[in-house]
């Protein structure tokens, strides 16, 4: 039963702090940052928050520098729009795994054959005296 209510807790704190980020931090400035998973402690006194940015080379290394400055801020807009016994002190951590999935999927593909290869392929195979 606890972990049912973990589970409810991570994604209502996932859905709220989405929607505090987008509303305190200018995409101008941070480019559109996503919750991606959020970590919180049996006790609900802690919570890891792992988010992502999308956007220029220079929104990207300064993201987190940003939200992390307004952390005071997102825990108090936090803790006024939802009702637990403990608002969990909140972390901010990088998550990084979009842009290793994006670098697998390029290294997949440099591995796939050319179509030109796949055709020479076929054509070897249609004429097996060449």
């Amino acid at each position: 039963m606890a972990a049912r209510r973990l589970d409810r807790v991570r994604e209502l704190l996932k859905r709220e702090l989405g929607e505090i980020i987008r509303r305190e931090l200018p995409i101008e400035e941070v480019g559109v940052v996503t919750v991606n998973h959020v970590d919180v402690s049996p006790d609900l006194h802690s919570a890891a928050v792992f988010v992502s940015s999308v956007g220029s080379q220079e929104q990207r290394a300064n993201f987190l520098q940003k939200l992390r400055k307004k952390t005071g801020l997102i825990q108090g807009k936090l803790a006024g729009s939802i009702v637990l016994k403990h608002s969990p002190r909140l972390r901010f951590l990088t998550d990084d795994s979009i842009q290793k999935g994006d670098r697998v999927l390029q290294i997949l593909d440099e591995l796939q054959p050319s179509d030109e290869f796949e055709e020479d392929d076929r054509e070897d195979s249609d004429n097996p005296g060449h």
